[in-house]
């Protein structure tokens, strides 16, 4: 799908999806101190740098890892609801308008976990990243696989509870490597009418996580 009918998609869904993003930009501001938006710096095309937005769901000043899954400590309640639902993702509609992500495209990375010396890093992160994507509906509930990585490999080292270090090795050997692989196989297939169907499919599971649990 060109990027410029993506831009104005994101423009338009902005009009009915602004009052809800203004409900839940006072939800987090009254239910936790700090800031209503989270600015992660992500790779871009050409290994370029923007800041990606994001309703912010973890307490300000809590110190921990770099990554987050399940029962992280840090994550507000209100936190809990917009991870689960997508909702804190919402924002990224904006970065969408700017030109710097598209709707349909692989997720954008930290800067820390990208390799350019790696041709599969390099293959993946030339295109422009995107809200949504088989693979990030694939691993919708990375936070949980993550966390589950991380506990087998601190058994496999006989530690009891798994560290940040095994947080970190978790994302960085076994689902990093996966991820990058689908994101790979997505890019070689890619067509408009692939992408209008992940865009149905990742609005039909918003739809879902969001009604009564």
């Amino acid at each position: 799908m060109p990027y410029v009918i993506q831009r104005l998609i994101a423009a338009l869904a902005l009009v009915p999806l602004g009052p809800l993003v203004l409900a839940l930009v006072a939800a987090v501001r009254l239910t936790s101190p700090g800031p209503a938006f989270h600015r992660a710096v992500r790779v871009g095309p050409g290994d370029s740098r923007f800041e990606l937005l994001k309703l912010r769901t973890m307490r300000v000043g809590g110190d921990g890892p770099a990554i987050t899954a399940a029962g992280d400590p840090r994550v507000t309640r209100l936190g809990h609801v917009l991870r689960r639902t997508k909702l804190d993702e919402l924002p990224q509609l904006w970065n969408v308008v700017r030109g710097e992500m598209a709707l349909v495209g692989p997720r954008p990375e930290d800067p820390r976990y990208v390799d350019q010396g790696d041709p599969l890093h390099r293959e993946v992160f030339s295109a422009r990243p995107g809200m949504t994507s088989p693979t990030a509906i694939a691993f919708r509930d990375e936070e949980a696989l993550l966390a589950a990585e991380a506990r087998a490999i601190a058994a496999e080292e006989g530690a009891a509870t798994p560290t940040p270090e095994h947080l970190e090795r978790a994302y960085r050997e076994r689902i990093l490597p996966r991820k990058l692989a689908m994101d790979a196989e997505y890019l070689r297939t890619r067509s408009w009418r692939g992408d209008l169907a992940i865009l149905g499919r990742t609005i039909g599971l918003v739809l879902r996580r969001s009604g009564p649990t």
